[in-house]
């Protein structure tokens, strides 16, 4: 396990395509100008918990449990990993290209957070974290800034953010599922 979050390498200015990186990973307000998201359910219980949901999470079972297509460098949510999440059905399906700008190993907290890159329908970041209490509660916490990048993705309106809401949902409980079937 690492000592603590891992910011990593900067990426090249270019890579990411909003400029407040890492802002979803610090305590505190949300950068102005984004749409945010806090998405917060207790999973269970204990370190069997916590350590099975942290690898659910970070080696991306996470996502293909709540329906995403996932292509990605890294088996595992590795800082300057690019990955590409895909949404939807067949002719449908969008793209949604981001990069791995910090992950976190603990015996208390485990996850990561990526940032969009050119060609993803909206500019901001997004965390995914387990984290166990003093209690041995652990919690799934999704964070998230972002706003519209495209078109038609303005044109959705409240749509986009009420889709994102759904899905830390979805994530919610595909990460405590999984959680209860392993510890």
């Amino acid at each position: 396990m690492n000592a603590g979050p891992t910011p990593g390498p900067r990426p090249s200015a270019t890579s990411l395509s909003y400029p407040e990186r890492l802002a979803s990973t610090r305590p505190g307000a949300l950068p102005a100008g984004y749409r945010h998201l806090r998405h917060r359910v207790l999973i269970g219980h204990g370190r069997a918990v916590l350590e099975t949901a942290g690898a659910a999470i970070t080696r991306w079972r996470m996502h293909r449990g709540a329906g995403v297509l996932i292509t990605t460098t890294a088996d595992r949510a590795t800082v300057g990993a690019a990955v590409e999440c895909a949404l939807g059905l067949g002719p449908l399906r969008v793209g949604a290209p981001c990069e791995v700008v910090w992950t976190v190993d603990t015996p208390e907290r485990i996850g990561f957070a990526y940032g969009t890159r050119a060609g993803h329908l909206a500019r901001g970041e997004e965390t995914f974290l387990v984290e166990m209490g003093p209690d041995r509660a652990v919690w799934f916490t999704v964070t998230a800034f972002s706003r519209p990048d495209r078109w038609f993705a303005r044109a959705a309106g409240p749509l986009l953010p009420l889709a994102q809401r759904m899905f830390a949902r979805r994530c919610g409980r595909v990460v405590a599922r999984i959680a209860a079937r392993r510890a």
